[in-house]
């Protein structure tokens, strides 16, 4: 059995790679699939020397696999960092406090999907059963790096709960954050999850739906012209330059590359001022699995009230309905979501690092993070505007 670290996906194929996260299941979770994860690569949003925003480099491929002669057996998505940036489960009060104590920080190796905070595969196997024999492995080898100084730490992002388990096992702390998702409750129009909320909801979703004369439209992948695609591209540009003063962590080259080979998981929800495809002046854009539809990219052109409520949560709400998928993850963070029907739910990262004096005030810090977000998700539990039983 061989351990390789890769730094580009161009080292495995499609075939190999995809046996280990999609099980030749056409509609799994998206972002694991290697024509994602070459898209952000050869578009240069990934392991890219020229660009001049530090928001836009920093993250350089290092997969780790294990192979038997020429088999893959499993793999890990992972990516060496120079800065905290596009993670969403952020670590910049524990950076702050290692740069007070004159410690270093980066590089940092975390098994992650860039610019991506939704929970999935971060273990990809052959088989199921390898589970037990193969991740003690992929463990030593992360320890290894770590020990050598090759990484000051190492961090498992957005994995699913029972990986979180087996790698505390083997180490690693755990730490937790708290999303908001909606769940399809057999819903079969959208009118069937208004009349589960309060009157006062109600109304306010009905107002927020107006949508103001802009003609409101769903795209899918395979719908989507190369305007369609400019215009997209545009609105996110224009909204991160506004907000961060950047173009946004994609380039329009993975943008192009994802609408050439992911077509079939893509879904855009897409605002119109006139009759043509150039007229889109706000999009959403989002990724499906067989149960799940992912809110990922939003942009703007103009600022339009309640535009963004129902191009990133309305129209997905609706859709999820409509297609029979059973959650809806709009993305991190955003409290607003509670007050329209999205569900408080844990999320997972892995964490390993470098013993230092810091080391005991970190693991306190997870466990008192922890219990916080415990409690806070009871309390919002509490706040969702859904009718109460009797």
């Amino acid at each position: 059995m061989q351990l390789k670290w890769l730094s580009s996906l161009t080292q495995v194929t499609a075939q190999q790679w995809d046996m280990l996260f999609i099980n030749n299941t056409p509609h799994a979770y998206p972002f694991c699939r290697h024509a994602f994860l070459l898209a952000l690569e050869q578009g240069g949003s990934v392991d890219s020397v020229h660009r001049t925003s530090k928001h836009n480099r920093g993250w350089y491929s290092q997969h780790l696999t294990l192979w038997q002669d020429n088999i893959l057996l499993a793999a890990v998505p992972g990516y060496i960092k120079s800065h905290s940036y596009g993670e969403y489960l952020f670590d910049w009060l524990i950076a702050e406090a290692y740069q007070q104590h004159k410690l270093a920080y980066y590089p940092k190796w975390i098994a992650a999907i860039p610019f991506t905070p939704a929970t999935g595969p971060r273990l990809g196997l052959l088989s199921a059963d390898l589970a037990d024999s193969l991740l003690p492995l992929v463990c030593a080898a992360i320890k290894q790096r770590v020990a050598a100084n090759d990484f000051c730490s190492a961090q498992w992002l957005y994995t699913t709960a029972p990986l979180q388990h087996n790698l505390t096992e083997q180490g690693f702390l755990a730490r937790h954050d708290v999303q908001f998702l909606w769940q399809n409750s057999g819903y079969k129009q959208f009118d069937d999850f208004l009349q589960q909320l309060n009157a006062r909801k109600r109304k306010q979703i009905r107002h927020e739906r107006q949508t103001n004369g802009f003609s409101i439209k769903t795209l899918h992948g395979n719908e989507l012209s190369a305007v369609h695609w400019q215009a997209v591209i545009r609105c996110y540009q224009a909204t991160y330059l506004k907000r961060s003063g950047h173009h946004g962590y994609i380039s329009p080259q993975s943008f192009i590359a994802l609408a050439e080979t992911m077509a079939d998981s893509i879904v855009v929800f897409a605002a119109f001022s006139g009759e043509t495809e150039q007229d889109i002046v706000a999009a959403a854009l989002c990724f499906k699995s067989a149960d799940t539809l992912y809110g990922r990219y939003w942009g703007t052109l103009i600022d339009a009230e309640h535009l963004h409520f129902e191009l990133c949560y309305y129209q997905g709400i609706e859709y999820c309905i409509k297609h029979g998928l059973r959650y809806f993850d709009a993305g991190a963070q955003g409290e607003h979501k509670l007050k329209r029907g999205f569900e408080p739910v844990m999320r997972y990262g892995s964490y390993l690092f470098a013993d230092t004096p810091l080391s005991g005030a970190i693991t306190a810090y997870f466990q008192q993070e922890t219990e916080h977000l415990k409690a806070y998700s009871t309390q919002a539990m509490q706040a969702l505007p859904y009718k109460k039983s009797s």
